[in-house]
């Protein structure tokens, strides 16, 4: 949601075009991870599951997709962080990719499994280059209002 908003407040097409694309790609990790969950579960029996901890997530969920964090909290947008001021948000975008790209480092620490670790690696190096494309729209945000003295 804070990448749509932000894409029709940005002053420039530039900037416009790169957070159109750091959000389309910003679906297919989700849709990774949920496939690989998906996958990891599978064939899990009930005992397995009540061994792994997850029986409480059974009892409400039998083996669907229930997004949660780590801790088991559902996901909210209250996860989603907007301030209405292009410099803040894009500094806040620039703060989630790091935090991503450090929960997959932290992800690939707990895995054994090499196809999972895989993925993962694929998965922290996107949040490297979001990282790297929210500061080519700051830098365009940046040069646009000090050229126009927007303020």
């Amino acid at each position: 949601m804070r990448y749509l908003n932000q894409r029709y407040t940005m002053p420039t097409g530039k900037t416009k075009a790169l957070l159109t694309d750091i959000w389309t790609e910003e679906m297919a990790p989700l849709e990774i991870i949920a496939a690989m969950v998906y996958q990891l579960m599978r064939g899990a029996s009930v005992e397995q599951l009540k061994a792994a901890g997850l029986a409480g997530h059974y009892a409400d969920h039998d083996k669907a997709l229930f997004y949660v964090d780590a801790n088991g909290n559902p996901f909210t947008v209250t996860f989603i962080q907007a301030k209405g001021d292009r410099i803040t948000d894009l500094h806040e975008d620039m703060a989630a990719e790091q935090k991503a790209r450090s929960t997959y480092e932290w992800l690939i620490n707990l895995s054994d499994d090499p196809c999972v670790i895989d993925s993962l690696r694929f998965l922290r190096e996107r949040e490297v280059v979001h990282f790297q494309r929210f500061g080519e729209a700051l830098r365009d945000v940046q040069e646009f209002i000090g050229s126009k003295k927007c303020y």
